[in-house]
């Protein structure tokens, strides 16, 4: 419909998806403060309780993003008796490649359908915690933000891990051991290490970091039972690039998730030996992703056995919860800011011009943050 096209092309409709995105990110962590300053130092769990569904009402506005104004089309490739019995029942902890700008959001999209998208943790940049309101929900949703330090990170990891394990209901802990997503300047430093290292030549993956693994696991094992291996794709040559712009603009993509539940026990002991491990299944990942890009399929060339796909209907939660938070957010803010421009005084007008920019500037900021452009300096001539 043309008017439904124009909407998602209008910029007005972006600034205010926008204002309502980051307005009730802001009263939420208003909300996660009080509570996690006068709940939590006297009931933990009633507070990781009441804060899955405060952060569940947050990151589930990116979904329906993805879901009901983009129309993405997720492919979910999973042993299906494995998804009916334990998936969304248990504490997970995942490995994904990292190769694209909205892997994060496939993976977000995915947990929302299996009810653990208010518990889903990652490994993040220490700086990000600052960041308003991402990083303030991150934060009182006790991520693991690390400093890129060894020494500190194990601490860090140690302590993290411990209070994870205490959930009560299922947490998902994302881990992407390439540390970064791939470019080509980056595959060919990852290659470069490799073969100093002699570890496996990877194609369409950067060598894995092993540390995070190891450490993580030692604290782990016997309290988070699986590891969910995961693997995404997008055609090589489809026409709409699958980024956070694309989505915005109402643009669908069509994403192939697969997912293999591997119980911990069978992960050997030992820091060396585990670590082989996880290069080893990079190395079935590589395959995954060499047989995809050959033939559209997982599974034609890479050997690993074939699941069949499925697809999964929408949430209707995700709408509902953006469709509230725009009515409450965007009814006062609209009504406050027309006001301001319309009131025909220079000073009122120069407040709601600078507020509206506010809102522009960080909507095109989480953006950026998203792209891979943007990504750390992992190969590069500066990194030291």
């Amino acid at each position: 419909m043309f008017w439904l096209s124009f909407l998602k092309q209008s910029t007005l409709v972006h600034l205010c998806f926008a204002i309502s995105y980051f307005t009730s990110g802001l009263l939420l962590n208003f909300v996660q403060a009080i509570l996690y300053f006068g709940l939590r130092p006297f009931n933990k769990t009633l507070y990781r309780k009441i804060n899955y569904y405060l952060s569940y009402s947050f990151a589930c506005q990116l979904v329906f993003m993805s879901e009901w104004w983009a129309g993405t089309n997720l492919t979910i490739y999973v042993n299906k008796d494995e998804y009916d019995k334990y998936y969304g029942k248990e504490h997970g902890y995942l490995i994904m490649n990292h190769s694209y700008e909205i892997d994060w959001l496939m993976g977000w999209q995915f947990c929302d359908g299996i009810g653990v998208l208010g518990n889903c943790k990652a490994y993040a940049k220490k700086s990000i915690q600052y960041m308003p309101p991402i990083g303030w929900m991150w934060k009182f949703s006790e991520f693991v933000f690390l400093e890129r330090s060894y020494e500190k990170d194990k601490e860090i990891i140690k302590q993290q891990i411990g209070k994870i394990c205490e959930y009560p209901d299922p947490v998902w802990l994302l881990l992407t051991p390439e540390g970064t997503r791939f470019t080509e300047m980056k595959h060919e430093a990852s290659l470069k290490f490799a073969m100093e290292k002699n570890l496996p030549l990877l194609k369409h993956h950067l060598t894995p970091r092993t540390r995070g693994f190891t450490t993580s696991l030692t604290h782990f094992r016997g309290k988070i039972p699986v590891i969910y291996n995961i693997q995404l794709a997008f055609e090589k040559d489809a026409k709409v690039p699958p980024t956070l712009m694309s989505m915005l603009f109402g643009k669908p993509v069509h994403a192939h998730l697969y997912i293999e539940r591997i119980p911990v026990e069978q992960i050997p002991e030992g820091e060396a030996e585990s670590a082989k491990w996880l290069h080893d299944l990079f190395v079935v990942k590589d395959k995954m992703m060499e047989s995809f890009a050959n033939t559209g399929d997982f599974f034609q060339e890479s050997g690993v056995k074939r699941v069949e796909p499925f697809h999964r209907a929408p949430r209707i939660y995700s709408l509902i919860n953006t469709v509230g938070w725009a009515i409450v957010t965007l009814t006062p803010m609209l009504y406050y800011l027309v006001g301001l421009l319309f009131s025909g005084r220079l000073i009122y007008f120069s407040i709601g011009a600078a507020i509206v920019a506010a809102f522009y500037i960080l909507l095109q900021k989480s953006i950026g943050m998203s792209q891979i452009s943007h990504g750390s300096s992992y190969g590069t001539e500066k990194k030291k």
